[in-house]
């Protein structure tokens, strides 16, 4: 009995850990800055991206041709809003700050993927240029 519950402690801790590792390195990627040319595709004010334009960058992002293969993509991303945007409509109306950071988060994971399409992009530039010089 004590060794399945010193199991089951050690698995939510892991996966409290998981959850933190990767919701730092979102939070890291993000703060990177963000070329002019992916908000203008966007059609987003330079210095302001918000929660709501999380959509329009991961379709800008599906629509942005990779010449490399990588593994990084938005789907991880995506779920992340999606459940933050399930949290906003069920507790939101009558918990305020459950609200506020759910904007917050979004408006991570917005930027966040905005850094990923000006990284595919560069990766993409660098690329042709390697097979120009060949």
């Amino acid at each position: 009995m004590f060794a399945a519950m010193l199991l089951a402690i050690s698995i939510v801790a892991l996966s409290q850990f998981a959850l933190y590792y990767w919701r730092s390195v979102l939070a890291g990627v993000a703060a990177q800055t963000v070329s002019g040319r992916v908000l203008e595709a966007a059609g987003v004010d330079g210095s302001n991206v918000s929660a709501r334009d999380f959509d329009t960058f991961a379709g800008l992002y599906e629509l942005t041709p990779q010449l490399q293969n990588s593994r990084s993509g938005l789907s991880g991303v995506r779920f992340y809003v999606r459940v933050i945007e399930a949290l906003e409509t069920l507790f939101g109306s009558f918990m305020p700050s459950v609200a506020a950071w759910g904007q917050r988060e979004r408006a991570i994971c917005a930027r966040f993927a905005a850094v990923q399409i000006d990284r595919r992009l560069q990766a993409n530039l660098e690329l042709a240029a390697s097979l120009r010089s060949c």
